[in-house]
């Protein structure tokens, strides 16, 4: 498979009422560094994401320099990080790579072939 199909990357930040202020540190430092899209905060679960989250997009250009800041800075918080190609379900559940525990997610709400 070609990577040039790759469209840009997303970073799903995942953090709870114990882990939010480390998520805050990082969403600051992520935003002060890189050209990147900070999304909103999810509180509750939103599609595939079981449990609160936000998304960090990017290019695939920024993908050297974002995901290894992502490993030294994660203070422990779970991230996901999946290419955007146009397949929900592969981009999140086969072409995705983990920085820390991975979080189950609910991939019947995704589409695409598997």
């Amino acid at each position: 498979k070609d990577p040039a199909r790759i469209e840009g990357y997303h970073a799903h930040v995942y953090y709870d009422a114990q882990s939010r202020a480390a998520g805050e540190r990082l969403r600051r430092a992520v935003g002060e560094r890189f050209a990147a899209v900070l999304g909103r905060w999810h509180d509750e679960p939103v599609g595939p994401h079981p449990i609160s989250m936000y998304q960090i997009a990017f290019a695939p250009e920024e993908f050297a320099r974002i995901v290894p800041f992502l490993m030294l800075n994660r203070e422990g918080l779970r991230i996901l990080v999946h290419p955007e190609t146009g397949n929900g379900y592969r981009d999140h559940a086969i072409n995705a790579l983990w920085l820390g525990e991975p979080v189950k997610l609910k991939l019947e709400v995704l589409s695409g072939e598997r």
